[in-house]
């Protein structure tokens, strides 16, 4: 189980999957794993804030695609909504707007309605809402047009 944990950080429910996938009992694994928590090693607190910082601040996730993760992974309810409090509506709107000028960088030259369907798109399949992203990708085509200079 160590050389699972120094791979790379894990739940204790993903490490219990694991080691049941390896076919070790459950009364084996579930005292190893209290006995893990108690020292420190296993800690799905500081586990759930990790993941909420890095998937927000490196991939620019909605902290509904985050929460969604962090189910996968196994993280109680409780626990993700703590941890999701770091993000607010403020850096969840900014991470979203920094995502649209990204694409929008990217289909200049493009007609107008394309490069809307895209920049949704794209702001979709980080888990924002429809709403935000249409809302976020024009008013990032509204500042770029008044940003033009005339020709």
């Amino acid at each position: 189980m160590l050389r699972i944990l120094t791979a790379a950080p894990k739940s204790r429910a993903e490490l219990a999957q694991s080691l049941a996938r390896k076919g070790y009992p459950e009364h084996v694994v579930l005292p190893l794993l209290d006995r893990y928590e108690e020292v420190g090693l296993v800690d799905d607190v500081q586990y759930a804030e990790m993941i909420v910082r890095t998937r927000h601040a490196e991939r620019g996730l909605s902290r509904r695609a985050i929460s969604s993760e962090l189910r996968r992974r196994g993280i109680d309810d409780d626990v993700s909504s703590t941890a999701l409090e770091q993000v607010d509506d403020d850096s969840e709107a900014d991470a979203a707007r920094d995502l649209a000028r990204a694409r929008l960088r990217r289909t200049a030259g493009l007609d107008r309605d394309v490069r809307v369907r895209r920049a949704v798109g794209a702001l979709a399949r980080k888990g924002y809402s429809p709403g935000l992203a249409f809302e976020v990708v024009q008013r990032e085509l509204d500042r770029e047009e008044s940003d033009a200079p005339d020709a």
